[in-house]
C-alpha cells in the first residue's frame, strides 16, 4: 500500500533544466576528438543515446557510436570522448541551484527524474546541488526512459504522491505530455522566468524571486 506524504512534491528533469546545456566549446571538443564529420557524429551520438540511458555500459555505447559514425577509436580516444561527454553535463544552472536550495529551506519536497546513463547518474548521486532532494530517479536504474508510462507510475509510487500533488518540469515536450496524461501538473521548461512564475502559482509564493531571469 502506498502511504501518501503531505505537501506537494516538485520533480525536476536534470539536463537543460537543473543543468546548463553543453557549451559550444564542449560540443567542439567532442567533435574534434571524434575525428569524424560533425553531423555524422551527432546523429550517432543521439541515435544510440536511449539505450545508454537505459543502462547500456559506456564501452558498448561508444562502440556503437563509432560504428554508426564510421569511426575507429582506440581505447584512449574512447576514454577521452567519454570523459568529455560526462563533464559536459555536470554544470548546474546557478539560478536553478539557488531555487533548489530555497525550496529545501522552505520545506518543499523535491525530486529528480532524469534520463541518464550510469556514468552521469553516478556523479549526480554526489552532487551538492541535488543533496537536499528527497529522491533521485534515473532511467539507467529503472531500465526505462521518459516518456514511457512505467517511469511516471514508478515515481508516483516511490514518492507516495498523488498526481494532483505532483509538479513536474522537463524541457522535452513529449515528456511533459506523458506526465500530464497521468494527471501530473506538468510544465514545459522553456526558460527560468516562466518556470519561476509557474511555481509561484502552484506553491503560493514566488520562489527564486531574487534570481535574474
Amino acid at each position: 500500500m502506498v502511504i501518501e506524504r503531505s505537501g506537494p512534491v516538485v520533480v525536476f528533469d536534470y539536463g537543460e533544466v537543473v543543468s546548463l546545456p553543453p557549451s559550444a566549446e564542449d560540443r567542439a571538443a567532442l567533435e574534434g576528438l571524434s575525428g569524424t564529420d560533425a553531423e555524422a557524429f551527432w546523429e550517432a551520438y543521439w541515435g544510440e543515446r536511449r539505450e545508454y540511458d537505459r543502462g547500456l555500459p559506456a564501452a558498448d555505447y561508444w562502440g556503437r557510436v563509432a560504428l554508426r559514425a564510421g569511426a575507429d577509436w582506440d581505447a584512449a580516444r574512447t576514454q577521452r570522448l567519454w570523459a568529455a561527454d560526462v563533464a559536459s553535463w555536470l554544470r548546474p544552472d546557478p539560478r536553478v541551484a539557488d531555487l533548489l536550495a530555497e525550496l529545501s529551506g522552505r520545506g518543499v519536497r523535491t525530486a529528480l527524474l532524469s534520463n541518464a546513463p550510469r556514468d552521469i547518474a553516478g556523479a549526480l548521486r554526489h552532487s551538492p546541488a541535488l543533496a537536499a532532494m528527497e529522491h533521485l530517479f534515473f532511467s539507467c536504474d529503472l531500465g526505462a526512459c521518459k516518456p514511457e508510462p512505467a517511469v511516471y507510475r514508478h515515481v508516483l509510487d516511490a514518492l507516495g504522491s498523488s498526481p494532483a500533488e505532483t509538479v513536474f518540469v522537463d524541457d522535452r515536450k513529449e515528456n511533459v505530455l506523458a506526465a500530464a496524461e497521468h494527471g501530473i501538473d506538468a510544465h514545459h521548461y522553456t526558460g527560468f522566468a516562466a518556470f519561476r512564475a509557474f511555481l509561484a502559482e502552484r506553491l503560493g509564493s514566488e520562489p527564486g524571486r531574487h534570481a535574474e531571469p
